[in-house]
């Protein structure tokens, strides 16, 4: 479905993408993780030239989406939903009129767009919600919204960049729960960018681990985490072995001794 060949983006000295090469096929769970500043996000947004790339291919079925005009670009992009760090709603719109908007200002008359933001809110637990301000939501809420705007366009493709990043740690389950039950029914093609573990070992069919730009392990979680080939995977198989046991220690009472 979609393929990402050579590619490569510079900001001045900084190198953020570095011959970066990713298939995902159609259907597929890709969760992107890597240290902060690795090159995540930049990746992500080249696929809809949110960011444009130096160098490289991105097609997507086997269309390039870096050799389309704006016209086409604009089309391409309702197939490819995206939920960002932040909510970006408009504050003087209700949940239901952000969600409408995009599809609106795309052509589609208002009754349709209205049942399809009605549809989108429901599959996020927001139908009771759909008159409301986003000051009058949490972020939670806000995000689940978000998430809804994407999801009104039937996207071929969801992008999702840190979706839990905005959030309190109280909210972040909320999103996730959200985020699993999507993925559980698979009507979207997938590609997470997050640093939620359990989210990944849960949900992804494949985990690509990247550093300075680049992919540096790529696998099904159970050999990324459990036999990494890379320090990135190392690193993250420490973390998961330190939760575990925090966890344990904290189920049957114990814990470091203290003199």
């Amino acid at each position: 479905m979609l393929v990402m060949q050579h590619l490569n983006k510079q900001f001045g000295s900084i190198r953020a993408v570095h011959e970066f090469n990713l298939t995902v096929e159609a259907g597929e769970i890709v969760v992107l993780m890597g240290p902060s500043g690795c090159g995540k996000s930049t990746t992500i947004r080249t696929i809809n030239r949110l960011v444009e790339p130096d160098q490289g291919v991105i097609l997507l079925d086997d269309a390039d989406i870096l050799a389309i005009g704006p016209d086409e670009l604009q089309q391409v992009r309702k197939r490819i939903g995206f939920v960002f760090q932040h909510f970006n709603l408009i504050g003087r719109l209700s949940a239901m009129e952000n969600v409408m908007l995009g599809l609106v200002m795309g052509g589609m008359d208002r009754e349709t767009a209205r049942s399809k933001a009605a549809e989108a809110l429901g599959k996020v637990g927001m139908q009771q919600q759909l008159d409301r301000l986003p000051a009058e939501l949490s972020g939670g809420q806000q995000q689940r919204v978000g998430i809804a705007r994407a999801l009104a366009y039937e996207p071929e493709l969801m992008l999702w960049d840190e979706p839990t990043a905005s959030l309190d740690p109280i909210l972040v389950r909320e999103v996730l729960v959200v985020m699993e039950e999507l993925a559980r029914y698979r009507a979207s093609t997938m590609i997470v960018v997050t640093h939620e573990l359990s989210f990944a070992l849960r949900v992804a069919d494949r985990i690509v681990l990247m550093d300075k730009g680049s992919i540096v392990e790529e696998g099904k979680p159970s050999q990324v985490f459990v036999n990494p080939a890379s320090d990135i995977g190392r690193k993250y198989k420490e973390l998961i072995e330190y939760q575990m046991n925090t966890s344990a220690q904290s189920l049957y009472g114990g814990g470091p001794s203290r003199k």
